[in-house]
């Protein structure tokens, strides 16, 4: 799908039976069949930054992206970019009109690059707001028009690279109606990195 439904929990969801092995095609706010009371729900409540940002190297105007990953404190990001071979060691990059600037600080072993940002005002997170998008997997090419829809309802905690997927289909409805049922929720916050879009390589 390349736009998300209008009503989040109408996403259909697939049932496979755990001793029958049986198939059930449902909808998603069809979980409240298969959670009990007394069950506990843990919730992911990271929120996604708007972490892909379109930088313009100062020396040859060459545009490159940049999808932030790991902030390591001190305004230092680790960060891919792409094309890689533009943002080599000492290159430098400036974003949006001029709000947001980096030096390209170091290329680490699995080709991912240090930045260094700098910016005006006291906020990095308000300055990437306005200058960054959502980093929609690859395979999405429709434009996400409403930016919440790749947050979840319950989101709060800054710091993902991507959306903890399986929670974009609750609504606060259908939190309300799991906990009227006596299922208690639990939230964590675990950050999503971009290894959720990466295939997985290794056999075990």
């Amino acid at each position: 799908a390349q736009t998300p439904l209008e009503q989040r929990d109408h996403s259909r969801m697939l049932v496979i039976g755990k001793h029958s092995q049986q198939l059930e095609h449902k909808h998603f706010y069809d979980i409240l069949e298969y959670l009990q009371p007394g069950d506990c729900l843990v919730l992911n409540n990271s929120r996604v930054l708007p972490a892909r940002m379109y930088g313009k190297r100062t020396d040859t105007g060459a545009i490159v992206e940049f999808l932030l990953l790991h902030n390591h404190g001190n305004d230092e990001w680790e960060v891919i970019t792409g094309p890689g071979k533009k943002a080599k060691q000492g290159t430098s990059f400036v974003f949006g009109d001029g709000q947001l600037t980096c030096d390209v600080i170091s290329v680490l072993d699995n080709g991912n690059r240090m930045a260094k940002f700098h910016y005006e005002g006291n906020s990095f997170y308000a300055v990437i707001d306005q200058i960054g998008e959502m980093p929609l997997p690859h395979y999405i090419h429709e434009r996400l028009e409403n930016a919440e829809r790749y947050q979840t309802v319950y989101s709060k905690e800054k710091g993902s690279a991507a959306a903890p997927t399986a929670g974009l289909h609750f609504t606060p409805d259908l939190l309300k109606k799991i906990e009227d049922k006596g299922i208690s929720i639990a939230y964590i916050t675990l950050h999503v990195g971009i290894g959720t879009f990466r295939p997985v390589k290794t056999e075990n």
